[in-house]
């Protein structure tokens, strides 16, 4: 599902943000990245998203060889890969319905579908009955189970959360784990980043940890300690 192969990634003002990591990810897996910040966790994810190209070094996603990846083709990826970040990135002025269809009207998904699938996501994310409210009426916690379905909304292969729950309180970060942990179990593969030290340890899943750039530690229930 995913492959990097001695990938580099070097930045000419601040040296080597990654240096020769190789991963590999299998189909449905979910895999916690941690490490400190500047570790390179960051931009590990903008190369799978093709937000950056490494500088050496091989990546395969899905079965596309990003050598070999045109420009054009890059929306196509992306189809198989949904982003949540931090800081939710919802429309203010769109209610939850719209926010979430938005994803599906610029694919050109037909109107009838996207009132056919809107639905059993938001039941997915647990949000069933909020779908005419707008942003702010909702928790961090619940934005951010919006953002997830925005994700998703597309069937995802692969999800990709960086630090979703870095905004929120421990209630409403297990709500989005637990969602995560959901989506994972039907079937899509989960990609996480978070510094929550008691999340990562309570949930036992794989731990890959990145350190200056170097992947230091992957094990398949592991655990974090910051140093």
């Amino acid at each position: 599902m995913i492959l990097l192969d001695r990938v580099t990634k070097l930045y000419n003002h601040k040296g080597s943000a990654l240096e020769r990591i190789s991963l590999h990810v299998e189909p449905k897996e979910f895999v916690i990245i941690v490490g400190p910040s500047g570790a390179g966790k960051s931009t590990l994810l903008k190369l799978l998203t093709r937000e950056e190209k490494p500088t050496s070094g091989k990546i395969i996603v899905g079965g596309i060889d990003y050598e070999r990846l045109k420009d054009r083709d890059i929306p196509y990826l992306r189809r198989k890969i949904g982003v949540v970040f931090q800081d939710f990135k919802l429309l203010p002025n769109k209610t939850v319905f719209e926010n979430v269809s938005f994803a599906l009207e610029i694919a050109g998904v037909p109107n009838r579908e996207i009132k056919h699938t809107v639905p059993k996501v938001m039941d997915i994310v647990g949000l069933k009955g909020k779908e005419k409210r707008m942003p702010l009426e909702l928790s961090g916690g619940e934005r951010q189970r919006v953002a997830i379905a925005r994700a998703i909304v597309r069937q995802p292969k692969i999800l990709i959360a960086d630090e979703p729950t870095g905004n929120l309180d421990p209630k409403h970060a297990w709500d989005v784990v637990r969602v995560l942990e959901k989506i994972n179990r039907y079937g899509t593969t989960v990609l996480l980043t978070t510094h929550n030290q008691e999340i990562v340890n309570s949930l036992k899943r794989r731990v890959v940890t990145i350190k200056d750039g170097h992947i230091v530690s992957d094990k398949a229930a592991g655990s974090y300690r910051p140093s």
